[in-house]
């Protein structure tokens, strides 16, 4: 199946990139994709959190993904 992926900040940084599309094996959920990811882009593993949004709602790791989702990668922000 196929996604799209949008990334922010320092994660779009290091992906080199601010939106990619995947493909992904039917039934993948994010806790997959993140260690996709974080495979290969080693970098990521080294951010303090990095969260991961479908539509307009943030997701857990085990929300399956489906065919065209859009998924929104989101690093650690900072601010007061």
């Amino acid at each position: 199946m196929k996604i799209s992926l949008v990334a922010f900040g320092i994660a779009r940084e290091i992906m080199k990139s601010r939106t990619w599309v995947l493909e992904l094996e039917p039934g993948s959920n994010i806790a997959q994709l993140k260690q996709m990811l974080v495979h290969q882009f080693p970098e990521l593993a080294s951010l303090r959190s990095l969260s991961f949004a479908v539509g307009e709602d943030y997701q857990e790791d085990n929300y399956v993904l489906r065919e065209g989702d859009e998924v929104v990668v989101i690093p650690p922000v900072s601010g007061g």
